[in-house]
């Protein structure tokens, strides 16, 4: 190419790339004013308040686009590059628009680019007349309370219903069969195992109603781990002799966690008992405790009939049983585990299941070791708040 045209084509390239960027930098700067504008021209005040803000809110122009917004709503994803994520609330924003009057509407939606999913109630109302501000409360945590507290409910009128119509019957039939008395000691016998059963399952569905609103920092106390362990295995030496179980335990730890010496011996009780349960005769069921990173393990190891991996997860569910003939056959209830999960947790502590079937399971309780200076603490503030 002729180095005469070199020049002029360099030249009219420049020209067309600074003619670029100039349009690119007046675009930037017109869409920042406009939006510097519309929030100069929000009611005094509202861009502070609606920043402040704990819940989602935002501030949309006629243009729906996001004019103020409150970090809540950024962080549950509703607004992205000043536009509303979702056309629901799109759509609810228009809707309020169009009537001129507040409207409120629950809502399931994605959080961001997340699968899970919110439950969120949202209000919309006219700010002004050229903007609408749309607020939401997030009730997921309640509606995950409310389905729990329905299939509790749910369950509870299952599991009363059969012991509750197996003594009807019973009692029908022992009338029936007055003039028989080996027919009224059979029944009999059927109805003191059925009453017992009604009994057993009244008791731990209080007990767990109790842990559920049970504040265990108020009965706090050092509880040493070898004394509630031997306390379990006391509760379940008569049945486990019976059945020619042995329980093992290891050699005493002198270990010490903080918590409420009577219910840390329930928890470790239920997993004794459910070892024994789910065991043949003539086998043994071992307790160990150790210590680790700061926590104190309590194992409970059974040669048992093991649990299916499917089932591992479960396993803690209310009313959950992974054999519910064997349950019924051995008077469980299928709270003992709930009631085990709660009571740890509510001891700042875990639990956890290894099983395979035919070989047995090991549950392991975990819960944080006493500190003698957090204890000391601990005492202090008890006192405090006693006096």
């Amino acid at each position: 190419m002729d180095n005469a045209w070199l020049v002029p084509l360099s030249m009219l390239l420049g020209g067309v790339f600074g003619a670029g960027v100039v349009v690119l930098v007046i675009a930037a700067e017109r869409t920042a004013r406009a939006a510097d504008v519309a929030e100069r021209h929000l009611p005094d005040g509202v861009a502070a308040v609606i920043a402040t803000m704990h819940n989602p809110a935002v501030v949309v122009d006629p243009s729906n686009t996001v004019v103020a917004a409150s970090p809540q709503a950024l962080v549950v994803g509703l607004v992205v590059r000043r536009r509303l994520v979702h056309d629901e609330l799109v759509d609810l924003v228009d809707r309020v628009r169009r009537s001129g009057e507040n409207a409120t509407e629950d809502l399931e939606l994605t959080r961001g680019s997340r699968d899970a999913i919110g439950y969120l109630g949202f209000r919309a109302a006219l700010l002004g007349n050229r903007y609408v501000l749309l607020t939401a409360d997030d009730l997921t945590e309640s509606r995950r309370i409310d389905e729990v507290r329905r299939d509790f409910v749910a369950n509870i009128s299952h599991e009363l219903k059969t012991p509750i119509g197996a003594i009807g019957l019973l009692a029908e039939t022992l009338v029936a069969a007055a003039d028989d008395p080996e027919h009224v000691r059979r029944f009999a016998a059927q109805l003191v195992t059925e009453s017992e059963r009604l009994g057993a399952l009244t008791k731990d569905i209080i007990e767990l109603s109790r842990l559920q609103s049970l504040d265990v920092v108020q009965t706090s106390e050092e509880v040493a781990v070898d004394g509630i362990v031997q306390a379990a295995i006391d509760a379940n030496s008569v049945v486990a002799a019976s059945r020619d179980i042995q329980i093992v335990r290891a050699k005493k730890s002198k270990l010490r966690v903080m918590g409420d010496a009577a219910l840390l011996q329930v928890a470790i009780s239920n997993l004794v008992a459910n070892a024994v349960k789910y065991s043949p005769d003539h086998t043994r069921v071992g307790l160990g405790v150790r210590r680790a990173d700061g926590f104190v393990e309590i194992t409970v190891t059974d040669q048992g009939v093991g649990i299916p991996e499917v089932d591992l997860d479960r396993v803690f569910e209310r009313f959950y049983r992974v054999d519910p003939a064997r349950s019924r056959a051995t008077g469980g209830t299928g709270l003992g585990l709930a009631i085990v999960k709660h009571i740890v947790a509510n001891h700042g502590g875990d639990v956890r299941v290894w099983s395979q079937p035919g070989r047995g399971s090991t549950f392991t309780i975990r819960i944080p070791e006493a500190d003698p200076e957090l204890t000391s603490a601990l005492e202090e503030h008890l006192e405090e708040q006693q006096s």
